[in-house]
């Protein structure tokens, strides 16, 4: 009982907090409601018996993603007002796009079928409940055992896409003093200061 009424609550606040992300007219509230459905998705997953991915959620998602979010929407002086002009003439164009995948998903789900195997797929990555043994821990040895080589893949791929938009991202723009590593490390003191000798009561 006590855990059908904690889904309720999480499956609640989050979908709550889902319209209020889309139809907020503030982007700063529509971050803080996209906080709020990132917890509450970590509760119910939680629930699930899946802490380690409930913790990614908190620390990866609202700690960094949501956060970062919010900090370039109050940091940047967007007139949204100007940007939401015109935008009601897409409406009917959405709405057509909208129904198409209601209807792809109604089609799926109406005609999914589990295989007879599923329910021993679903336990196989599972850890038994008397071996000790968590499911961050179970996911670890998987990961860096049997998808090392693609756990390492993926990981190459993020690094050359952030490498590939800091050199998009980065503009020369002139008139502006870079910093000079090697001309700093090469400069000498006798260059750059000068002791004076100053008599007492006549300055220099």
């Amino acid at each position: 009982m006590v855990e059908a009424l904690a889904f309720y609550l999480f499956a609640g606040i989050l979908t709550l907090a889902s319209l209020m992300v889309i139809t907020a007219r503030n982007p700063v509230h529509s971050v803080l409601f996209l906080i709020l459905a990132f917890f509450n998705s970590a509760g119910l997953f939680v629930l699930l018996g899946a802490e380690f991915i409930a913790m990614l959620m908190i620390i990866v998602y609202v700690g960094a993603v949501a956060v970062l979010f919010l900090f370039v929407v109050m940091m940047l002086d967007i007139d949204f007002a100007n940007l939401r002009k015109g935008a009601m003439q897409y409406v009917p164009f959405g709405v057509v796009i909208g129904g198409i995948l209601l209807a792809e998903f109604a089609i799926i789900f109406s005609a999914w079928k589990f295989a007879g195997s599923a329910p021993q797929n679903l336990d196989a990555p599972t850890p038994a409940a008397d071996s000790g043994i968590t499911n961050t821990e179970a996911l670890g040895q998987i990961l860096y055992t049997d998808y090392v080589l693609v756990f390492q893949g993926a990981g190459m791929i993020l690094f050359v896409a952030m490498i590939g938009a800091i050199v998009l991202t980065l503009r020369t723009r002139p008139g502006v003093r870079r910093q000079k590593v090697a001309d700093q490390y090469a400069r000498r003191a006798e260059n750059v200061l000068s002791v004076e000798k100053v008599t007492p009561n006549t300055g220099v």
